[in-house]
């Protein structure tokens, strides 16, 4: 164990890693798993504390939740990059979507999980032991999910501004915040 924690940062030290998540019960069992795992973890529930606590802690690798009370994880980035180039970044999201991921992709994250996720599957994509999925699904998206992607894809272009995607969609602004609150349909 102590030779895979070293590829990760050729040292002898263990990996620190940056957790920010908002669900507090999602936390605390990544937490546990990644300390048994040999990781040194620090937290933060919001994107302010994670500024704070990625500045103090500089974080060899993080694990984002894409949508935050405060903000979105991605803003992150940047930041964290600067800190730490080569920063090995795992995005969590329970909106997951297929222009979510492509963002999140480009800006250089290393795994984009849609939760609910296994510890151990956040553990393997921090490693880089987490082998992508080789064959596209058996069944074709749903007439919602298009939707839904149509949404999302449009959303991102619109750099996430929730009244320019409502008029570039033809729809009311309290209707595109109903649906972007809502999980994705399968």
């Amino acid at each position: 164990m102590a030779s895979e924690r070293e590829a990760v940062t050729g040292q002898g030290s263990p990996v620190r890693v940056l957790l920010v998540d908002d669900d507090a019960p999602l936390r605390r069992n990544l937490v546990r798993a990644l300390e048994r795992e040999g990781f040194s973890v620090a937290t933060a529930a919001s994107l302010k504390e994670a500024y704070d606590v990625a500045a103090e802690v500089v974080p060899d690798c993080a694990v984002l939740d894409l949508n935050l009370e405060d903000g979105h994880g991605l803003e992150l980035l940047d930041t964290l990059k600067e800190l730490r180039p080569g920063c090995r970044i795992v995005v969590l999201t329970g909106y997951d979507s297929i222009a979510s991921s492509v963002v999140a992709l480009k800006s250089g994250v290393a795994h984009y999980l849609a939760k609910p996720i296994a510890p151990e599957a956040v553990v393997a994509a921090l490693r880089g032991e987490l082998e992508e999925p080789t064959t596209p699904a058996d069944q074709p998206m749903s007439a919602d999910r298009v939707r839904w992607e149509h949404i999302q894809r449009v959303f991102e272009q619109c750099n996430r501004n929730v009244s320019e995607t409502a008029r570039r969609l033809g729809m009311h602004r309290r209707t595109l915040q109903r649906i972007l609150a809502k999980r994705a349909p399968r």
